[in-house]
């Protein structure tokens, strides 16, 4: 997508304090890969198409045919010859697409959001109108107190006189399976569990018990009751059940596991591991209930939505959902809170035509692009404040559209991307990289062929990280209004924490030879200078190098011989009083500098705010000489003091060294 990519697919970041990073290390978002039978894809969407047409169909659509393949084939691939020559007979010929598609499109995870999604594409078909049947004959009962310990949230629907066929149902598996796997994060959002709703009787139970407690027959093995501590204790070890093991963690450690009941104290499931036996769905099941729990409500309605989407059209009034109310209710018997799922419900989302425009780089009417967006489910449209305005209507299975951009996106994809006209932009200028990006990139090569491994640590940090753990006064930051945690409070203004905090976590590494690491990147500073701008931020970004060596010795002359290597790649000659303490000074001659600029190294003072942090007398000041200004610290470097080690559990002496990067150019 082309809108900032939100918290469902976001780019993984490191760990709060990461292991080592390497420099030339790259992030990849890994696309959903569904695999549907060509043959059975062809005949639900009514058309038939050579390879070449269909794989030209889905780039129009913004999806990718990944693969042609068969069972036998796959078989072949992953099994390695282990399977016998008759098990490989039994296996089916027929060709399977694997098609690619966007992470937070959850409504084409199964092949009915794909057909449904291309006929409309393609004109033949009008989006459905999703209905929630207006009367609420069920409920569900929220022991708010036990649950709120474990797994909070629970949201139901049920789809009634649904016909099933082998082919329908093996999709309906598959999707929460696919769920499970993106939107649901392996189920420690989100669990989806689904019932035959004929073989149960309401109102229905949302408690947490002590496992000993629950006592059921799984679906797997279905032939002996557990209870639920039996049961994740079996899972973890029985090899036929090393599907589920990965989930057992998730609730393992809890004084108390979710189960949902009904009102005869029957088992339906143990979020978010394994639904009970007897309400288990077959292909003669013509009521499914179904439940989410989660941890996140939101990510929990998106969950149900889809689902109910889906499926809702095998019913015998398609796309149509019965209601289930939810009671959130506390231990002494009074509801705090009622909600009615599934939500299903449209919004409107707005776009301004000439951003559109613009952004695509197409030129086309208002009234045209409301027609467009038919073609990708954002319709009826509306054009507003005079056709300037285009206001889309998000049906409750395009979650994905958060932004203008979105909807800009899916204009374009129903223009048809290959309808663009490619032409030169109108700007004379050609574009590079920015000066500073460009030095801090040749520094990490050089500073990485010197010994150094680079690492990559967040942004954000806590007060006693940032200044009581480095012993240092406590001065003005950007500061979080409301912190997820004590992590999490300002935006740093040094890199040596996250440095160090690395070392803490990487203690099993070898520190014989000495460990080195490296980072550069921003820190957030206040800016009074510049308060009143058009945004009024009042704060600034400044690049920054920081280094650390840790090992048998402090390894301070290497953290000097950093600084000095630095200095030398950034064409900055030593001062003459200090090319005079070194027995290379006739060599000094040969080096490459630019006129006007040149450094020298002194005693830190006491007196400096960042002293603390060092041993003392074992620090230095990095002071820098310009066209511009004279003797302008810009950096500090020594041996780190024994306090800062133990406050940040590291065992080996260690020195470091901060420098302003932008200051160097």
């Amino acid at each position: 997508r082309l809108s900032s990519i939100d918290e469902n697919n976001h780019l993984p970041l490191p760990s709060r304090h990461s292991q080592v990073w390497l420099s030339n290390f790259q992030y990849r978002i890994i696309m959903p890969t569904i695999a549907v039978e060509k043959e059975l894809l062809f005949s639900k969407l009514g058309r038939s198409y050579t390879d070449n047409a269909f794989d030209e169909l889905c780039f129009e659509f913004g999806i990718e045919l990944d693969d042609k393949t068969s069972e036998r084939e796959e078989a072949m691939k992953s099994s390695a010859g282990t399977l016998t020559r008759e098990q490989l007979q039994t296996l089916s010929d027929a060709i399977i697409y694997k098609i690619d598609v966007p992470a937070n499109r959850y409504d084409l995870l199964c092949i009915e959001g794909i057909v449904r999604s291309l006929k409309i594409f393609l004109g033949d078909i009008d989006a459905p109108v999703y209905k929630v049947l207006g009367e609420v004959k069920e409920s569900i009962t929220v022991r708010k107190t036990n649950t709120d310990k474990v797994r909070p949230f629970v949201v139901c629907a049920i789809l009634q006189d649904i016909t099933f066929t082998k082919d329908r149902y093996d999709s309906f598996i598959e999707l929460q399976d696919q769920l499970h796997r993106n939107l649901c994060r392996q189920r420690t959002l989100v669990a989806i569990g689904t019932h035959d709703y004929d073989t149960v009787k309401g109102p229905f139970v949302y408690d947490a018990r002590d496992p000993t407690k629950i006592e059921f027959v799984p679906l797997t093995p279905d032939d002996r009751s557990f209870n639920a501590k039996e049961l994740l204790n079996f899972y973890e070890t029985e090899a036929a059940c090393k599907h589920l093991k990965p989930y057992v963690p998730i609730i393992k450690k809890s004084d108390v596991y979710p189960v949902i009941l009904d009102s005869e104290e029957n088992v339906l499931s143990l979020p978010p591991i394994i639904n009970g036996s007897k309400s288990k769905i077959t292909l003669d099941t013509k009521n499914v209930f179904i439940e989410c729990t989660a941890t996140d409500l939101t990510k929990a309605n998106i969950v149900l939505d889809t689902v109910v989407a889906m499926f809702s059209e095998y019913c015998s009034k398609p796309f149509t959902v019965e209601p289930v109310r939810v009671n959130y209710m506390c231990s002494n018997g009074k509801i705090l809170d009622t909600k009615v799922t599934p939500l299903m419900s449209n919004r409107k989302e707005r776009a301004n035509i000439e951003f559109c425009n613009s952004l695509i780089g197409i030129d086309i009417s208002p009234e045209k692009m409301k027609i467009l967006c038919n073609k990708v489910q954002l319709g009826p449209a509306e054009l507003l404040e005079n056709d300037t305005i285009l206001e889309v209507t998000v049906p409750p299975t395009r979650s994905d559209i958060l932004h203008p951009v979105d909807i800009a996106e899916d204009v374009s994809i129903a223009f048809g991307y290959n309808n663009i006209k490619k032409k030169i932009p109108t700007t004379c200028t050609v574009g590079r990289e920015q000066p500073l990006n460009q030095l801090g990139d040749l520094l990490r090569e050089e500073i990485g062929c010197a010994g150094y491994t680079e690492v990559l640590t967040h942004g954000l940090c806590s007060i006693r990280d940032n200044f009581t753990a480095l012993r240092r006064l406590e001065t003005p930051s950007v500061s979080l209004s409301n912190p997820a945690n004590i992590e999490y409070q300002i935006v740093r203004t040094t890199l040596l924490p996250g440095l160090l905090k690395t070392l803490q976590h990487n203690k099993s590494a070898s520190f014989t030879s000495g460990f080195k690491i490296f980072e550069i990147s921003d820190v957030v500073l206040p800016d009074e200078r510049h308060v009143l701008t058009d945004t009024i931020v009042g704060a600034k970004n400044r690049r920054k190098i920081c280094a650390v060596y840790s090992g048998p010795t402090s390894g301070f002359e290497i953290i000097h011989g950093l600084v000095d290597r630095v200095m030398t790649l950034c064409e900055i000659a030593p001062q003459p009083a200090y090319i005079a303490n070194s027995a290379k000074g006739p060599d000094e001659k040969f080096r490459v500098t630019r006129g006007g600029w040149l450094y020298t190294i002194t005693e830190l003072s006491a007196e400096d705010k960042v002293s603390g942090t060092y041993f003392p007398g074992r620090a230095a000041s990095v002071l820098l000489t310009s066209p511009s200004r004279e003797n302008v610290q810009i950096g500090t470097f020594g041996i780190l003091h024994p306090e800062v080690l133990k406050n940040f559990d590291i065992q080996y002496p260690s020195s470091c060294l901060e420098i302003d990067l932008e200051a160097l150019f």
